[in-house]
């Protein structure tokens, strides 16, 4: 059985995915974290951002960005990429990421989640039995509630590099 804490796959960024062949091995919806895993934390979407999301939609990808963030944070990034989203998710609660699958119409054997946080991201996306995957965080400067979580995080990800050698 598969830790709750690990993900399916862990990438230095969200934008050295194989999105490619995530979609040739049958998936086809994306779930996205925004803070960290897209873009700094607060930032709105860059060129790079907005880029990736008309390559998602040219492949035939559904995307739905989720977060814990207030509405106004979400609308902000969401304004350029233009996907669908969920603000307040609650994560690591699986109702936001099962809703996020209803406005794809997708499954759990069809779906990713893609995030920078073990225990909300990660942990959300396994306890919903779906494909995650963890990138490492864009920007070292973060909130005093997720600098300390990185310290738990560091053991969680020596035990799972040294599982996955």
């Amino acid at each position: 059985m598969k830790h709750i804490l690990y993900p399916s796959d862990y990438y230095a960024s969200a934008y050295q995915i194989d999105y490619s062949q995530l979609y040739a091995e049958g998936y086809r919806g994306l779930i996205f974290d925004i803070d960290n895993t897209l873009v700094p934390h607060g930032a709105p979407a860059d060129d790079r951002a907005m880029e990736l999301f008309v390559h998602l939609r040219k492949l035939g990808f559904h995307c739905v960005l989720l977060s814990n963030n207030k509405e106004p944070r979400v609308r902000l990034f969401n304004d350029k990429v233009k996907a669908r989203y969920i603000f307040k998710a609650k994560k690591p609660s699986p109702t936001s990421y099962r809703r996020a699958m209803e406005l794809m119409h997708t499954d759990c054997s069809n779906t990713v989640f893609i995030g920078d946080q073990i225990f909300t991201d990660i942990a959300g996306a396994n306890l919903t039995g779906i494909r995650s995957i963890l990138v490492k965080p864009i920007n070292p400067k973060e909130e005093i509630q997720i600098v300390l979580k990185r310290y738990f995080e560091k053991i969680v990800l020596f035990f799972y590099l040294r599982k996955t050698k």
